[in-house]
């Protein structure tokens, strides 16, 4: 089952059948308690349906989503997601807190359904560069919903048919998007991808088994994120990442992504932007 059909799935019959064939453009389905439902189309939010949204229809497309058992996906819960075979479904509401971290949703609010897509052919001037040139570590760069995880899933797959050996440190199942039914996205015939880990843990066990030439990981997020690119580094291998910031000084606002970037870890960047008409893409020279 594509993506799309998947994210429909989790929605009543009803709003199903009002959303019809937009799905197909769509990269986001919006839900908020006492508002209308609304799809994400090129940047703006379009209502599909006159319903108000209520928490049971959002506690209902939770338990779709985590085969009626919220408590398994506790762990992903409090960082405020679940996981349904590979599509990523962003949680608000009222938390409660244990020892600092977030332990349950008493309230639901709001549901992000994000649709991920593989599209073929997307930074193909960039990704030529890269292999004209020899791989070197790249930090794809852009403000949230900019795309840059379907740029960085096209890299990946790029490189590793080019004949790079890549071991991805997929998190959060956002690259490969695997389910019982295999691995949705093409991730390249040299690509091991390792799901579920946290990156540093990930990044180990993909040097100490896996004997990558490059390790690839979305959104780089936390110190220990930022720990497990210099492991790499210390080690010979190429990095290829992404990171959420609009421009080279909103990286250097964040403690993690400076230290990265002052250390050398990276010699490219890759802006990705959304644009009404599409996606924007800038490779640079990064220039410490």
């Amino acid at each position: 089952m594509d993506k799309e059909a998947l994210a429909l799935s989790l929605l009543p019959a009803h709003w199903r059948e009002a959303v019809g064939l937009r799905i197909r453009e769509a990269e986001e389905i919006r839900l908020r308690t006492g508002r209308r439902p609304s799809l994400l189309l090129r940047g703006e939010e379009l209502p599909f349906s006159r319903d108000g949204v209520t928490e049971t229809d959002l506690l209902r497309i939770l338990e779709k989503a985590t085969g009626a058992s919220l408590h398994a996906a506790q762990s992903s819960l409090s960082e405020g997601f679940v996981n349904f075979r590979g599509i990523r479904i962003g949680v608000c509401g009222m938390a409660a807190m244990a020892e600092g971290k977030t332990s349950v949703f008493r309230h639901v609010s709001s549901l992000a359904v994000r649709i991920p897509r593989e599209c073929r052919g997307i930074c193909r001037e960039q990704i030529d560069a890269l292999l004209r040139e020899g791989f070197q570590n790249t930090l794809v760069v852009g403000p949230p919903g900019a795309g840059k995880t379907t740029a960085l899933r096209e890299m990946i797959r790029r490189l590793s048919d080019n004949g790079y050996r890549v071991g991805v440190a997929d998190e959060r199942n956002e690259l490969a998007s695997l389910d019982e039914a295999g691995q949705a996205f093409d991730l390249g015939r040299c690509t091991d991808a390792l799901i579920g880990l946290p990156k540093e843990r990930a990044t180990l066990m993909l040097l100490r088994g896996m004997n990558p030439l490059i390790i690839a990981m979305d959104e780089i997020t936390r110190e220990e994120d930022a720990g497990a690119i210099a492991q790499i580094c210390g080690c010979g291998v190429g990095i290829l990442a992404s990171a959420h910031a609009g421009c080279k000084e909103d990286l250097r606002k964040r403690p993690a992504y400076r230290q990265l970037l002052d250390r050398g870890f990276f010699s490219r960047l890759l802006f990705v932007r959304a644009e009404k008409a599409g996606r924007e893409y800038r490779l640079e020279v990064f220039d410490s």
